[in-house]
């Protein structure tokens, strides 16, 4: 009998080592791959910002410029207001987050534990106005605002955050429902009321959850280009997004300033993303699962 006689086949679903092992290798390239694509460009803005305004265009590319010029972050607080662009992005963005978090968990809780005629209705409504283009309600926006009096001001970008977004009252009230009823019931024997349930026992639950919408609050205002530009008119009031623009005249774009103040921007939603990175994970799986 030969020896190749004595190989048997594997079982289904069973796989031997060896190709085990060469799928890991072949996903682990095809990953380190695709990463490097992606990463290029994050490369490419590091490296202008080191550069002069003629090294940025020099052909080939300089990937690791010989001499760098840091002085261009030092330029990039002189030839504009940067640091006050910083701080109007950083208000508004925390503002947003914090009428986000309150108003749309409260929302989310009213949808989740209360009872009410009509309530599926209303639900519905809530749903349907997530298929709603925001360019759709853009100019009777715009008109509701100034008639107010609130252009070149801040309160078109942080009072909305107040009034509850769709998408996150939907995602919180996800996550409410994972929440057993026997917990309302045993801080109702208690004496506790609806809002104290609320406030005391659904909120310190949904905390995951709360971390995600604030981080995706805090980078979604952060990045927001649309609203200042419509609203904002007075330099000082600019916020980063819209600042970076001021780098570029009508005969030229000053590339290695736009790019140093795009590392910068960076900073902020990359240490929010970082440090809340496990509670997204947490946040997300539980919608998921739900």
């Amino acid at each position: 009998m030969s020896q190749n006689a004595n190989i048997r086949p594997m079982p289904n679903g069973l796989e031997s080592p060896m190709a085990s092992q060469g799928q890991k290798i072949i996903t682990y390239v095809l990953l380190f791959g695709i990463g490097t694509l992606f990463l290029v460009p994050f490369f490419w803005m590091i490296s202008t910002s080191l550069k002069t305004s003629i090294e940025a265009f020099s052909i080939p590319i300089e990937w690791i410029p010989a001499r760098p010029h840091w002085g261009n972050y030092v330029d990039l607080f002189t030839t504009v207001p940067f640091a006050q662009f910083l701080v109007n992005s950083i208000g508004i963005a925390l503002v947003s987050v914090v009428g986000q978090v309150l108003s749309g968990s409260l929302v989310a809780y009213g949808f989740a534990r209360l009872s009410g005629v009509g309530k599926p209705i209303l639900f519905g409504l809530l749903l349907s106005t997530m298929m709603l283009p925001s360019q759709v309600t853009l100019i009777p926006s715009f008109l509701l605002f100034r008639e107010l009096g609130w252009y070149d001001t801040f309160a078109p970008l942080t009072v909305p955050a107040w009034l509850g977004t769709p998408f996150y009252i939907f995602m919180l009230r996800q996550f409410i429902m994972t929440i057993p009823l026997d917990y309302d019931d045993a801080a109702r024997i208690d004496g506790c009321s609806t809002f104290g349930i609320y406030w005391r026992i659904i909120l310190p639950m949904l905390v995951p959850a709360l971390i995600t919408v604030s981080v995706m609050v805090f980078i979604g205002s952060w990045n927001d280009f649309m609203g200042p530009l419509i609203y904002l008119s007075s330099i000082e009031n600019f916020t980063v997004a819209l600042g970076l623009n001021l780098f570029r005249t009508q005969y030229t774009q000053y590339w290695n300033l736009t790019m140093a103040a795009s590392v910068i921007s960076l900073i902020p939603c990359l240490i929010i993303f970082f440090s809340a990175q496990k509670f997204l994970i947490q946040g997300f799986v539980v919608d998921g699962l739900k």
